[in-house]
């Protein structure tokens, strides 16, 4: 009697069937000149897997299965199929360098599989967070203020230790999200160790707790950023990024020796905060027209000037978001890519690999750019190729530390670019700073001090002589008060909710031109601009007082009022 194992049976014909589809992506790879792959007997890289969303990867029939540093591995069952071609170029827009495998689809499958394991997980340089996305996702809903951050994080301070590190990071990372820091800062003291937010420009204090949690989350912050755990006598930086409401958000890590232990700076680079427009910034409006008409123009250089932290490279993103089009070709050379922008060519500075702002800005030139964007102008080769960059008809837009507006120009001097050829290379430069918004719903009225008012008065009486801005304030303006912060639920108690910047610029005129031949000093400059109608600061910064967006102490902490 013949016994006929089924079971037996089915799996040759499995195996019969794999093998096919195997020869025949040999078969296709070899048609198309492209390099064949099996999955089946390869590691899939969680890393590199969640760079296709998985229903874009399904759609396309995609996987990307590698990642070494920026050259990722995509394996398709179609090489030539456009939504192949199209996941593709998106990866490469973000500074991606794609090699493409073709595959069968069981290859496919088997990849597609692993999407469970990471659909809470976030990218990292050295590996997985594993810290779970959704429940990220449900502290932001949960936690509204610092006192219920400072709450969870007792709560979770309670738990078991096996599970109280996790959760604790959870909580630190959704409430920096929730109200917004920028900057999370871990402090070991003696005793104890202290979180703060920097929230607003202003750190703030969330709360304190023991060193043994500290330093558990100190090795934990140091496996997410890749940072050497047995190093704790040198600075080290790093990061990792965690995956929000379909949104990646980066986390740049610093960390330093201290006196009682590493210090650890958690920078959180959300694309969120770079939607701010031109328009939303707080440019007065006739600053705004005139950045407009320049920034239209087809070459010439664009300054921003200030410290750091007066947001000088939001407002650089908004110019180049302004610019953006499938018309023209942008190269930037930043040191660090704080956000990526689609459709936009970024470069990012190693001075270690020999690329620095200098080398960068010169391969770039060999790039046919229409448009340059250089993160921070500092050494006399970078000034002077950008100068010659916006001189041969290319849009050049950059940074300066500088203090104020004039400053640009006399250190450019300082840098040998030559003043003869310095107002036809700049169009103009802006000087800027960031205060803080008053909570509109706290905000209190008040009467302007005594001491205070006349230069209140002053500081319109000199506005009213700029015939660009007078219009601003005919009418317009209470110069007998101001508000103040009062603090609410709302704003955590600080009486302020966001930032809005004050503003001047310096035009390239002819009165500028024939000055800057003769080396002269900011405040020379700052004269020669003043028919130009444009505000300085302090008047910018003393209009947003009598409108009520920021405290007439706010403006005094990041601007010489008097």
């Amino acid at each position: 009697m013949i016994h006929f194992d089924e079971e037996k049976q089915i799996k040759k014909f499995d195996e019969l069937r794999h093998e096919e589809q195997e020869e025949l992506a040999k078969a296709l790879a070899d048609k198309y000149g492209v390099e064949y792959v099996n999955l089946s007997g390869i590691s899939i890289n969680t890393d590199a897997l969640r760079l296709i969303p998985e229903a874009t990867a399904k759609e396309s029939k995609t996987a990307a299965y590698n990642i070494v540093g920026k050259r990722v591995s995509v394996a398709t069952v179609s090489p030539q199929s456009p939504k192949v071609t199209e996941v593709v170029q998106q990866l490469r827009e973000k500074n991606y360098e794609i090699t493409v495998f073709i595959c069968s689809e069981e290859s496919l499958i088997k990849a597609w599989s692993r999407y469970k394991d990471i659909s809470f997980a976030s990218e990292t340089k050295g590996g997985s967070l594993d810290i779970s996305s959704d429940e990220i996702e449900e502290y932001v809903k949960k936690v509204h203020s610092i006192n219920d951050i400072k709450t969870s994080i007792g709560e979770a301070l309670a738990m078991k230790r096996s599970y109280r590190v996790s959760k604790v990071m959870v909580i630190i990372f959704a409430g920096a999200l929730s109200v917004s820091s920028s900057d999370i800062h871990i402090e070991p003291e003696e005793t104890f160790a202290r979180i703060r937010y920097r929230l607003d420009g202003v750190l703030t204090d969330v709360i304190e707790f023991d060193t043994e949690t500290y330093n558990l989350i100190l090795s934990r912050i140091k496996l997410l950023s890749n940072l050497k755990l047995n190093v704790k006598d040198n600075a080290q930086d790093g990061r990792f990024s965690i995956k929000i409401y379909q949104d990646d958000i980066e986390i740049r890590t610093s960390v330093i020796p201290g006196a009682y232990g590493e210090s650890i700076v958690l920078r959180i680079l959300n694309p969120k905060s770079l939607s701010v427009s031109l328009e939303e910034m707080g440019i007065p409006e006739n600053l705004y027209n005139i950045l407009i008409r320049e920034v239209e123009k087809p070459q010439g250089m664009i300054l921003t000037t200030g410290p750091t932290g007066s947001g000088k490279t939001t407002t650089l993103y908004s110019f180049l978001k302004r610019v953006k089009s499938p018309m023209i070709k942008i190269i930037t050379i930043e040191d660090p890519i704080e956000y990526h922008l689609p459709g936009i060519t970024q470069t990012q500075v190693e001075a270690h690999k020999g690329y620095t702002f200098e080398n960068g800005l010169r391969s770039a030139l060999r790039q046919d750019p229409d448009v340059i964007m250089v993160g921070e102008i500092r050494d006399n080769e970078t000034a002077r190729t950008a100068i010659d960059a916006s001189l041969t008809g290319h849009l050049v837009f950059s940074t300066l530390h500088t203090n104020s507006a004039a400053g640009a120009f006399t250190r450019l001097m300082d840098l040998g670019v030559n003043p003869r050829i310095l107002p036809s290379a700049v169009m103009v430069a802006i000087g800027q700073r960031l205060v803080r918004r008053l909570c509109q719903t706290c905000k209190k009225k008040v009467e302007i001090p005594a001491e205070k008012k006349d230069v209140i008065k002053a500081v319109v009486e000199s506005i009213k002589n700029k015939e660009a801005d007078k219009n601003l304030l005919l009418g317009t303006l209470d110069t007998e008060h101001m508000y103040e912060a009062v603090g609410c639920p709302l704003c955590n108690g600080t009486g302020y909710k966001g930032r809005v910047g004050v503003y001047e610029a310096i035009l390239a005129d002819k009165q500028v031109e024939s000055i800057i031949r003769e080396m002269p000093s900011e405040r020379e400059i700052e004269e020669a601009a003043s028919n130009q109608g444009i505000m300085t600061m302090r008047q910018d910064g003393v209009i947003k007082v009598l409108k009520g967006l920021t405290s007439l102490v706010e403006l005094e902490r990041v601007v010489e009022v008097y």
